[in-house]
């Protein structure tokens, strides 16, 4: 029997706050790519998109690079991560 992953409310919003991305502004700025758009052409689906806009979800490192090059930017134009966010959640 597989055991279930269970992630906890602290866990979960150590990862919400600690990568941040920019790929929402990013597809409004590349001619208002939509979602669905953007998932083709990364090849994931319009769901996964929607969680690492909403930040539920880091992607791969493949595929933030994949990112970087559709909007023709650098890595850390599309993710930044906030090691202060994630030191202070462990504090509390």
């Amino acid at each position: 029997m597989a055991r279930k992953s269970i992630t906890t409310a602290k866990e979960s919003e150590m990862t919400k706050s600690s990568i941040q991305n920019n790929i929402r502004k990013l597809r409004f700025n590349t001619g208002e790519m939509t979602q669905q758009e953007l998932a083709d052409r990364v090849k994931v689906s319009r769901q996964t998109i929607v969680a690492i806009e909403k930040g539920s979800y880091s992607p791969s490192l493949e595929l933030a690079f994949r990112f970087a090059q559709i909007f023709d930017t650098s890595l850390e134009e599309v993710f930044s991560y906030n090691a202060d966010a994630v030191q202070i959640k462990k504090k509390k």
